[in-house]
C-alpha cells in the first residue's frame, strides 16, 4: 500500500456507490480544461470521510466556512466573518449574503447546522468526530447519551448566523471548521443518508467550486459551479484521473495525459536533474507525521516500562534518515514542522539500548524471556523491518510482522487493534492539537491504542482554555512531554510531497493539508 494514500483514514468508511452507472470509455478532456491525478475517494460524504484521498476530492465540491491559503493564513469562505464571544465560549459565524448551491437553491446557516449535525449523528458518527469534542454536548450526543437540545449548535435564521457554544474556551474552532469534515452539503444528502444525492447520475448538487457531472472507472469529471460564492472557477472542466491502471505517473505526465500529478520521493530525486522534467518538479508541503503506536489496554504494552523499553531500544532517528536521506524528515515530536506555534524541543526518546534492557527486565521480561506473542501490523512502511530487527537484537523480542490492505487495515485498527501498529496523520487544520488532543486524548475516537493520561488530558484542556499563544504553547509542551515519557506512540518521520505541474498552470500550490484547490487554478494566457 502506498503510504501517501493512507494519510487520514483512521476509521472504517461506508463505501458509497459513487460510480453507479459508470461508463467504460475514457472521458475526453475538453479544450482548455485540465487533467489532475488524484486518488479515488472512498466516499464523497464529508461527514463519512476520514482519508486524505476522499478529502482531496470533497474539498472541490463542498465548501467550508473558513479556509487556509497556501501560506496557512485563515481566510473567510462561506462565512464572511466570525466573532469570538464570552472569552471563547461562544463562536458566531456570519454567513455571506446570497449564497446558493449549484442548483440555485439558497445556502443558509441552517444548512451549515444540518451538515455539522451529521458529524455527530449517533447512528453513524464521523470518523473525525473528535474534531467536535469541544462543542457543548457533541460527544455525548454522538455516543447516544445526549440530545439535540443539549447540542451547542444552532442557526439564527434572523441574522443568518451559525452559533456554536463551547465546553471550554475554543477560539481555534474557526480553524478547525476549515477541515473538509465541516463542508456544507445539500439537504438531499441527509435525507438519503449520504448516498444517492452524491452520485453524478442523480443530479449532483455542490457548494464548492465544482460539481460532479460524470465518472468512469478511472476518471471523475468536474464542471465549474456557476453559483460559487467566489465566482465560477477559471478552468471550466477538470478531469480527475483516479486510477492509472498500473501506468507510471511520470510517463503519463511526459505523454501529456496529465497536467498535475503527485509523485514519489524516488522519482523526484532523479527528476530534479532531468533537463526536460526538472522545470516541472514542485515540492509540495505536507503537514504530516508518521508514527508507531501501541495497544495499551492489554499486556505487554499496558506496562509503561515495556513501551519505554521499545522506545529506547530502536534508533528511530537512524532508520528514519536511512529511508528519507533528509535530516528534516526525521521526526522529533508528533507535531510536524510548519504547524504554527510548534515547539522546537526534541521529544523523541533517546536511543539507549542498555536502559531499554533494564526496563524490559524490570517489567518481567529479561532478555525477552516470556514476552507474549505480539504482532506489528501496518499498511506497509519502509521502517517495519528495521524496527523488528533492532528490537530482536537489543531486547531479544521477536515480533510477528504483518501487513494488510488499505481498507482491511483500518477496519482492524478500529475494531481490534494489534499490539503494535503504524499510521501517517495529515493535518485536518494547522494546529498542535490536531496531532495531540485529536489523536491521544482519552475520549478521542482516533486514539486507537486506548491510552489515557489525566496529566495529558489536563494539559490539552489548559491549552484550549489559554488566553494567549504563549500560555497555550506551554500547555502543549507539557502534553508532548507526557507523550515522550509514557510512549503511547513514537513519531518517526515527517512527510515531504512532490508533484509534476504543467508549465503555465497557475495556482497549483498547496497548504500542506493534502488538497489542491482546483477553483484557484488557471492557465497562463
Amino acid at each position: 500500500m502506498h503510504r501517501r494514500t493512507a494519510l487520514r483514514l483512521l476509521a472504517p468508511l461506508a463505501l458509497l456507490a459513487l460510480l453507479a452507472g459508470c461508463q467504460s470509455d475514457p472521458t475526453p478532456v475538453p479544450e482548455g480544461g485540465a487533467t489532475i491525478l488524484l486518488g479515488e475517494p472512498t466516499t464523497m460524504d464529508p461527514a463519512a470521510a476520514g482519508d486524505a484521498g476522499s478529502a482531496a476530492v470533497i474539498a472541490q465540491v463542498f465548501e467550508t466556512l473558513t479556509s487556509f491559503d497556501p501560506e496557512l493564513t485563515l481566510q473567510p469562505a462561506l462565512a464572511e466573518s466570525w466573532r469570538v464571544e464570552e472569552g471563547g465560549l461562544r463562536i458566531v459565524f456570519v454567513m455571506r449574503d446570497g449564497l446558493r448551491f449549484s442548483d440555485g437553491s439558497p445556502l443558509t446557516a441552517a444548512d451549515v447546522v444540518r451538515s455539522w449535525r451529521r458529524i455527530v449523528d449517533p447512528a453513524a458518527p464521523s470518523p473525525l468526530v473528535s474534531l467536535m469534542a469541544d462543542v457543548r454536548g457533541a460527544l455525548a450526543y454522538a455516543s447516544g447519551q445526549g440530545s439535540l437540545a443539549d447540542l451547542g449548535l444552532r442557526a439564527d435564521d434572523a441574522t443568518n448566523e451559525v452559533v456554536v457554544e463551547m465546553l471550554r474556551p475554543g477560539s481555534d474552532f474557526i480553524n478547525i471548521v476549515a477541515s473538509t469534515t465541516f463542508a456544507v452539503v445539500p439537504p438531499g444528502v441527509a435525507e438519503a443518508g449520504g448516498g444517492a444525492a452524491l452520485r453524478p447520475t442523480d443530479g449532483f448538487v455542490a457548494s464548492g467550486g465544482y460539481r460532479l457531472t460524470g465518472a468512469t472507472e478511472t476518471t471523475m469529471v468536474l464542471e465549474a459551479n456557476q453559483a460559487y460564492w467566489a465566482g465560477p472557477p477559471a478552468i471550466a472542466t477538470i478531469t480527475l484521473v483516479t486510477d492509472l491502471l498500473g501506468a507510471s505517473e511520470v510517463e503519463a505526465f511526459e505523454d501529456g495525459d496529465l497536467d498535475y500529478a503527485s509523485i514519489g520521493a524516488f522519482d523526484a530525486s532523479w527528476i530534479a536533474y532531468d533537463e526536460n522534467l526538472g522545470p516541472a518538479l514542485r515540492e509540495v508541503p505536507s503537514l504530516a507525521t508518521s508514527y508507531y503506536g501501541f495497544d495499551v489496554r492489554e499486556a505487554p504494552f499496558d506496562d509503561v516500562r515495556v513501551r519505554q523499553a521499545f522506545a529506547a531500544a530502536v534508533d528511530w532517528r537512524r532508520i528514519a534518515l536511512l529511508s528519507a536521506s533528509d535530516p528534516a524528515a526525521v521526526a522529533t515530536s508528533m507535531v510536524p514542522p510548519g504547524i504554527p506555534g510548534r515547539s522546537e524541543v526534541d521529544q523523541l526518546p533517546a536511543h539507549d539500548p542498555v536502559a531499554a534492557r533494564a526496563l524490559l527486565a524490570a517489567a518481567g521480561y529479561p532478555a525477552g524471556t516470556g514476552f507474549p506473542d505480539a504482532i506489528l501490523l501496518t499498511g506497509g512502511t519502509p521502517w517495519d523491518e528495521a524496527v523488528i530487527t533492532e528490537l530482536e537484537r537489543e531486547l531479544g523480542v521477536r515480533l510477528r510482522s504483518e501487513t494488510m490492505d488499505f481498507e482491511t487495515y483500518f477496519g482492524r485498527l478500529d475494531a481490534d487493534p494489534p499490539a503494535m501498529w503504524s499510521l501517517t496523520w495529515i493535518a485536518d487544520y494547522p494546529g498542535r492539537n490536531d496531532f495531540l488532543g485529536v489523536l491521544l486524548s482519552s475520549a478521542s475516537s482516533n486514539n486507537y491504542g486506548g491510552w489515557s493520561s489525566a496529566a495529558f488530558d489536563q494539559a490539552i484542556a489548559d491549552a484550549g482554555a489559554a488566553g494567549d499563544p504563549a500560555a497555550a504553547g506551554q500547555a502543549y509542551d507539557r502534553a508532548e512531554a507526557v507523550v515522550r515519557d509514557e510512549a503511547p506512540v513514537i513519531p518517526i518521520s515527517y512527510d515531504t510531497g512532490w508533484a509534476l505541474s504543467r508549465d503555465g498552470l497557475l495556482g497549483a500550490g498547496q497548504n500542506g493539508m493534502g488538497a489542491l484547490r482546483l477553483a484557484g487554478l488557471a492557465w497562463d494566457d
